[in-house]
């Protein structure tokens, strides 16, 4: 009884967590492009990505770099406002560590607007940061799109054994998790 309540209760945590509302305006975005940048930093968003938007965004973004990787993360106005609604769930700001996090979270930000021709003017000195250049692959990661440099991006396929690995690790136990009675 008690093991079916537990399950109950993951069930209806996860229903909550995919359908609150601020979850129901996130866009996915799916799919990488190639694109070129220009001698000003502007890179055209792609036509796909463009209707997997949606309006509540506003065509404004925030950019910063990567946590984990050599690249730059785009988020729409809306999905950066749900992380920073999730940071403020975790973090103490009088916390000396949780602090330091925040400093470097937030390091280097920019907030960014599409112009009329679907261009995105990304800061020269983020462009620096990653190595970007002129050839650039914008890769949809669910809410958010990443920005690489083209050879870069090229570098850290994982071979399909080890991603086939890895999404067993992951994966596995929370679909298994879900199938039991």
């Amino acid at each position: 009884m008690v093991k079916n309540g537990r399950k109950w209760l993951k069930v209806v945590k996860n229903y909550l967590y995919l359908h609150d509302n601020l979850f129901d305006c996130m866009a996915t975005f799916i799919g990488d492009y190639t694109c070129k940048a220009d001698s000003k930093g502007r890179i055209t968003l792609p036509s796909a990505f463009m209707k997997q938007m949606k309006e509540a965004s506003g065509h404004r973004f925030v950019v910063k770099k990567d946590i984990f990787e050599k690249c730059l993360v785009l988020y729409p106005i809306d999905e950066w406002e749900r992380q920073n609604q999730l940071i403020r769930s975790k973090i103490n700001p009088y916390n000396k560590e949780h602090n330091k996090f925040l400093r470097n979270f937030y390091r280097g930000t920019a907030e960014i607007v599409l112009d009329g021709n679907n261009r995105l003017l990304i800061p020269k000195r983020l462009l620096e940061l990653v190595e970007i250049d002129k050839e650039v692959v914008l890769a949809g990661q669910d809410g958010k799109i990443e920005v690489w440099a083209k050879s870069l991006y090229e570098q850290v396929e994982e071979p399909e054994e080890e991603f086939a690995q890895l999404a067993e690790k992951i994966m596995g136990k929370t679909i298994n998790d879900q199938n039991e009675d």
